[in-house]
This record gives C-alpha cells, sequence and structure tokens, in this order.
C-alpha cells in the first residue's frame, strides 16, 4: 500500500511516521509513504497556497492550482488509487473503511485541509472523497491524515506481525488487559489480576474475555 500525503506542514508528520510500527512497516516495505509540500507547488516568491473566499467571509480558502500541480506530480502507485480530502464535513472514517481501503485500493492520495477548507474545484476535478475522522473540527488535516494512515496500515497483512494481533478481529476493541505484577498496591488500595486471566485454561480466558468485551 502506498500512501502519499498532500500538506502545507510536512515536517508535523517526521515523528510520528518515524517510529513504532509506522517505521517498521516502511522499512519492512509492507506500506510506502511520501510527504509533499503543497507550497513547493505556488507560483509566487512567497509560496503562498491560500487566498480570500469569493463571496466575502473570515478566514481563508486553500487554492486549486498548487494543489493539481502536487497531484499531477505524483508518481502513481498501482492501478487502484483514490484521493481522499480530509473535511469535518466529510463521510465518518471508521475501522470498516479502513479495512475496506487496505483491500481495494493500491495508492492513497490524502489531501489535508487547512484555514477555511479546500477549494470546492479541487474535489470535483480529482474525483475526491471527503472524509472525516470525528464530531469535531481540529485546526488542520494532518492529524486525520495520520490517524487514516495508521488504522489503515496496521489492517494489511504483516504490519502488525500476527494476525491475531488485529484485537478487533477477536473480541472486538476495548477488552481489559493486564500484566505483571500480579498483585498492584497503590494508594493503601490492592488491584489483582482476573482470576480467570491467570488460571492458564485456555477455555476459560477466552470466555472472560467475550464477556467483557466492549461491544458497540
Amino acid at each position: 500500500m502506498r500512501f502519499t500525503v498532500l500538506t502545507l506542514f510536512p515536517k508535523a508528520f517526521d515523528s510520528y511516521l518515524g517510529e513504532s510500527m509506522m517505521a517498521r512497516a516502511q522499512k519492512n516495505k509492507l506500506i510506502g509513504i511520501e510527504i509533499i509540500d503543497i507550497r513547493d507547488f505556488t507560483d509566487n516568491k512567497h509560496r503562498t497556497a491560500d487566498s480570500k473566499p469569493y463571496g466575502g467571509g473570515p478566514g481563508m480558502v486553500m487554492r486549486a492550482e498548487p494543489i493539481l500541480k502536487a497531484f499531477d506530480a505524483i508518481k502513481k502507485k498501482g492501478k487502484k488509487i483514490r484521493v481522499i480530502i480530509t473535511s469535518a464535513a466529510g463521510k465518518q472514517f471508521t475501522n470498516t473503511t479502513a479495512r475496506a481501503y487496505s483491500k481495494k485500493y493500491d495508492h492513497l492520495v490524502i489531501i489535508a485541509g487547512h484555514y477555511e477548507g479546500i477549494d470546492e474545484r479541487v474535489k470535483k476535478a480529482l474525483r475526491a472523497e471527503e472524509v472525516s475522522i470525528g464530531d469535531y473540527v481540529l485546526t488542520g488535516g494532518e492529524l486525520p491524515a495520520l490517524v487514516m494512515i495508521d488504522a489503515i496500515s496496521r489492517q494489511i497483512p504483516g504490519v502488525l506481525g500476527r494476525a491475531e494481533s488485529l484485537e478487533e478481529s477477536r473480541f472486538g476493541a476495548g477488552v481489559p488487559t493486564y500484566t505483571r505484577p500480579d498483585v498492584l498496591k497503590y494508594k493503601g488500595k490492592t488491584y489483582r489480576v482476573p482470576k480467570e486471566l491467570a488460571s492458564g485454561n485456555h477455555a476459560i480466558i477466552e470466555a472472560w474475555r467475550y464477556k467483557h468485551q466492549k461491544k458497540k
């Protein structure tokens, strides 16, 4: 799977994508991630990629031309390419969405929105899909892009090492987990690991986990 992100703030991605699972998945060539600075495709010395909205109003709007030029410069990977625009008004991104993207597409191009949004003509020209990671508004689309890359990547075989690591495919996300010590003491209180998990009986353990899964 190949991810390309078009953004005004490329450095926002460095630390997260360079650590842990994301770094390992790239090193093992299970995923490829390319971050492109939209400002590199502007036509003015100040590298301005936004302008005032037609019709007036507060804020600025990301211009279409630099984004379209950046998209044209991408080396398209595979035949199944999808363009996504991060937007608070987009369709809700879920784990089901992540799984579908991982199976359906070879290359995802994510355009990180900013300011008051992106010129609507970008969506039309690229037949892009607007996607939101939650029912709230962020200052920019960089965090949503990272969330989507992470959620989609972990659905790709080998990224987590073992298929069983996909906890949602077993009991659902949020099943309580414990590790050593068996007994934890904190501020005069004692907290113990459930006896079922320490029983060594796989049937009992599976039943306990099934009982305590958090259903949505």
